[in-house]
């Protein structure tokens, strides 16, 4: 139907169908919280590397594509202007709902093109440092090990810093967490009541 849509007016087509965005929003932000969860037990029990930064990783990811509905991506594509006609006011109207600014940390693209181009950076990381010690496997450490020019870390978790080190760079996601349960919990009070968007 995207090439349908210059003939609906927009924000009627958000409204009528908000019920799905919401539970949309719901999954997202759900599974971003319960490996964010996951993560909190792991270290409690020392579940090990691979299971604190995989847990990590993983809800960065779905922080990553629920941040696609208020900030969505600039793909070109078939029918661009009706979707991007689209995009922009379902995004404006998702935002006022939820009372999401601009310096919302889920608007940050650096992480989200990080995880989701995770190969292609991958390619770049491993041109650009030919020499060095290279740490592949998942750690929990001090993020600062990563300052270290001779040591190439490809993914470390520091709980105390809550820091996230992906291919040497540094992502600090205790303000994306807290967004997260934020928008989980808003979303949750919307379904249970009628799946109203807040105006």
């Amino acid at each position: 139907f995207p090439w349908q849509l210059r003939f609906i007016p927009v924000l009627h087509f958000v409204c009528e169908l908000k019920a799905f965005y919401i539970q949309s929003i719901i999954y997202s932000a759900g599974r971003s919280k319960e490996a964010f969860i996951r993560y909190d037990v792991g270290l409690a029990t020392q579940g090990g590397e691979a299971f604190v930064v995989s847990a990590v990783h993983e809800a960065l990811a779905h922080a990553a594509s629920l941040s696609r509905f208020f900030w969505p991506s600039h793909a070109a594509g078939k029918h661009t202007a009706d979707l991007k006609t689209l995009k922009n006011r379902r995004a404006k109207k998702l935002r006022r709902a939820f009372g999401l600014a601009d310096k919302s940390p889920l608007k940050d693209r650096q992480l989200r093109d990080a995880l989701e181009h995770f190969d292609e950076r991958l390619d770049r990381f491993l041109l650009d440092h030919h020499v060095g010690y290279f740490f592949p496997g998942p750690m929990v450490k001090d993020h600062t090990l990563s300052d270290e020019s001779a040591g190439k870390i490809f993914k470390l978790v520091d709980p105390e810093a809550a820091c996230f080190v992906l291919l040497g760079k540094k992502y600090f996601f205790a303000p994306v967490r807290k967004e997260v349960f934020h928008i989980f919990e808003e979303a949750e009070h919307m379904d249970q009541h009628g799946a109203r968007l807040r105006s």
